[in-house]
């Protein structure tokens, strides 16, 4: 099994930035692919990043390209996400998830681990 849990979300003016954070823990995070996903109220759960085992290799989705940047370190089991020039559609509880195997995908079934989420609110 794996935990993760966020953190770094916050309240934030359109145009500002946020960092978030997600630290695994129980098993081994360094030859698993991770992402993010968000939900705004009323709205499925979407697919925002994701970076292979090493972090070399990345996918957005198309709403969050040039403006945010997943990254990781497997030293310390952290993977982050840093977003800026926020938008208030931006808004949504964002979550950060892990895979079985080491590349790439955007879709949920394929993440086992998730953590709790955190908000991130953009006023406008």
């Amino acid at each position: 099994q794996m935990q993760l849990v966020e953190s770094g979300g916050g309240l934030v003016q359109a145009g500002g930035s946020l960092r978030l954070s997600c630290v695994a823990s129980g098993r081994t995070f360094s030859d698993s692919a991770m992402g993010w996903f968000r939900q705004a109220p009323g709205k499925e759960r979407e697919f925002v990043a994701a970076a292979a085992w090493d972090g070399r290799r990345t996918y957005y989705t198309d709403s969050v390209k040039d403006r945010f940047i997943i990254s990781r370190d497997n030293a310390k089991n952290t993977g982050y996400l840093s977003m800026n020039s926020l938008k208030p559609e931006d808004t949504a509880v964002y979550y950060c998830a892990v895979r079985n195997g080491p590349y790439i995908s955007d879709l949920r079934q394929e993440y086992p681990y998730w953590g709790q989420g955190t908000q991130v609110t953009v006023s406008s």
